[in-house]
């Protein structure tokens, strides 16, 4: 029986990968900041972990506590809207911290491990932002793209390891907590001269014609992760598939 480790699980897109997968008869490893036994079924093959993706000791306990691993799926996030010109250099770096610099971390701990056994899968959750460029986003996208570069690259030197690595890429998802668990860190960051292009920005995003369900976060990291071919990169949700074959 194969064994999964996802962050970022305590809600959204991470949350249901974790049951989908559970439900496909999979070990998983759901990890989040602060762990709650409750979103998960009681299971023996559904654990819950605490991990914090920016703090070492916090990655090297988790993958200590977590065993073998078959799969990861690099979920974690967090977002960012706002114009770039107020942005605080310092909430850049926080950004870069968990969306970027997060998922480099938790990769390489897991690599030793894949590598020695010559199989296993890394995904990488992304956003369809990095399909096409978005406004007001734009510390959100370049930490998302830089994960695409790397992830790219990784792909072809683990290779040689038979170690494949892939990218899904999620489209706007406006079920999820994912704008409000940012709202502190958005304060102030869109002041009096960019208002009125953020309001018709808003106004867009309240009229969507496409948007990303959890379960297609879900089906496609799960399709991601048990695809053996050398594909790299799969969108997820309606809106994302369009942006893709429009790219």
């Amino acid at each position: 029986m194969k064994t999964v480790l996802i962050t970022g699980c305590s809600s959204g897109y991470g949350l249901e990968t974790a049951r989908h997968f559970h439900a496909q008869g999979w070990n998983v490893v759901a990890t989040m900041r602060t762990p709650r036994e409750d979103v998960l079924p009681r299971s023996d093959r559904a654990r819950v972990v605490a991990l914090d993706v920016t703090k070492p000791e916090s990655i090297a306990a988790a993958i200590e506590a977590s065993g073998p691993i078959d799969v990861l799926v690099n979920n974690a996030g967090i977002g960012l809207f706002g114009a770039f010109e107020v942005t605080p250099m310092t909430t850049v770096r926080e950004v870069f911290e968990t969306n970027t610099f997060g998922v480099m971390a938790m990769t390489q701990a897991v690599l030793p491990q894949l590598r020695a056994r010559r199989s296993g899968v890394i995904v990488n959750v992304t956003s369809s932002a990095t399909l096409a460029p978005m406004p007001l986003v734009a510390v959100y996208t370049a930490s998302k793209m830089a994960i695409e570069g790397f992830t790219a690259s990784l792909a072809f030197e683990l290779e040689e390891l038979d170690v494949r690595v892939k990218l899904v890429e999620p489209g706007y998802g406006p079920s999820t907590s994912f704008t409000s668990n940012g709202g502190a860190r958005m304060q102030g960051l869109l002041p009096e001269p960019y208002a009125p292009f953020a309001q018709r920005i808003f106004a867009s995003l309240g009229q969507p014609s496409a948007v990303t369900r959890e379960s297609d976060v879900a089906e496609v990291v799960w399709r991601a992760a048990n695809d053996a071919t050398g594909k790299l990169r799969f969108p997820a949700g309606p809106d994302a598939v369009a942006l893709a074959r429009s790219a």
